[in-house]
Parts: C-alpha cells; structure tokens; sequence
C-alpha cells in the first residue's frame, strides 16, 4: 500500500444492519452496531473507518437510491469534519454521490414534518443513526474517518408506524411485530410497501457502491 492510501481490507465499515454488512462482503472488516466501536478501533487499529448504510433524505432533492457522502457530521451542537483526502479518493469511485452534512440520530426519524423541521434547523440533507457515533470514536482515536449512506425514504415520506414496530436493534427485521402493527392499522400496507420498495432502492444504490469501491487501494 502506498502512502497516503487507504486499503479497504484495513478499513473498518460500520453499518446499522447485518444485510449492510452482507453487502460489503467477506472480504471487509464489518462492525454491525456502533455501541463496541472504540474498542474494534482499538484492537483492530484500522486505517480508516467508514459509516456504510442507508439513511433517510432531509433535502427535497435526494430520492430514493441516491449515494450521500457527509461533508461533515453533526451531533447535536458539535460538528465533525470528514476526511478530506478519504472522501475525495472515496468521491473518485462514488462520482454520483451527493455531498453534504449528514445529521446523526439516536432515534428513527420517519414524520416528514420533523424531517422538514431539521432540515430548517441544522441544514442537513439526511439522517441516520450510526454516523455521529463513527465520527465520535474516530476523531477520539485520531482515525480518518468518512459517510457512505444511501438514501431509503425521501424527506416527503412518512414511515408507517407498522415499519417503525419492526425496526431491531441490530437491524433486523421483526416480522411478527410488522404483522401485528398491520392487523392494528391495515390501511398502512399501502406506505409498507412503498417503504420495502424505497429500502430496496438503497440497498442497490450500497451494492453498487461496494462494488465501486472496489478492493484495491484508494490512492
């Protein structure tokens, strides 16, 4: 590796879900879940990490599957830059990505009314919930770190709640607590469906951007 570059086999990607994990391959260092984050950094000492994952729109002008790379992210009051030189090798393979501050979130944002809310009060144009904690770890480790996220729900979309019930810690889907939020509020199925389709969106927009990455050196 030369210097100055950045060895996906020693990259640390942390992703929300282990289907985020799936995507990246056997071939990539995976952390589902940000919680053990500074201890991986510490034992594996990795040259870089990456936040991997969808995301949900601020901006009116991101659809679903569209790739969002954070210029910075932002964690309440403070604000941590990405990586310059990370994020442009990053923006070389990922020419279609849209750049701008992503707002990290300790919970699921799905009302288009608080989407429309944050994207007033902070600027950002997404939302997710892993990359304000990869930023934190990674500025206290002094490792460069960036945000690959691609976009699953629009900033005029409202998840239905029969979603939001079946959302697990690790990701996963619950699908008996999906089904027993529908026979509650079967009038959501339609909003489910759309919602399925958009996380399929963005699901192909990570495929896609693995594959760009690639598994030679960024130089």
């Amino acid at each position: 590796m030369t210097a100055g570059s950045f060895d996906p086999a020693h990259v640390l990607f942390v992703v929300g879900m282990r289907r985020e994990a799936q995507i990246l391959g056997p071939g990539r260092q995976a952390l589902v879940g940000a919680g053990a984050l500074a201890a991986a950094i510490a034992e594996r000492r990795p040259s870089a990490v990456i936040s991997f994952g969808l995301c949900g729109a601020l901006s009116a002008a991101l659809t679903c599957g569209d790739l969002v790379m954070a210029t910075r992210v932002l964690d309440g009051a403070e604000a941590f830059e990405a990586d310059g030189a990370l994020s442009r090798r990053l923006s070389v393979r990922l020419a279609h990505a849209v750049h701008g501050p992503m707002l990290g979130s300790a919970a699921i944002v799905g009302e288009a009314r608080d989407k429309a809310a944050l994207a007033s009060l902070t600027g950002a144009i997404a939302v997710d919930m892993e990359s304000h904690l990869v930023a934190r770890a990674a500025k206290a480790a002094g490792a460069p770190f960036a945000v690959v996220r691609a976009v699953s729900d629009r900033a005029a979309d409202t998840l239905p709640r029969a979603a939001q019930a079946g959302f697990r810690p690790d990701g996963a889907v619950d699908v008996p607590a999906v089904i027993a939020a529908l026979i509650r509020r079967p009038w959501e199925l339609p909003a489910l469906v759309a919602t399925a389709q958009g996380a399929g969106a963005g699901f192909r927009a990570l495929e896609g951007a693995s594959h760009a990455i690639g598994e030679s050196a960024l130089l």
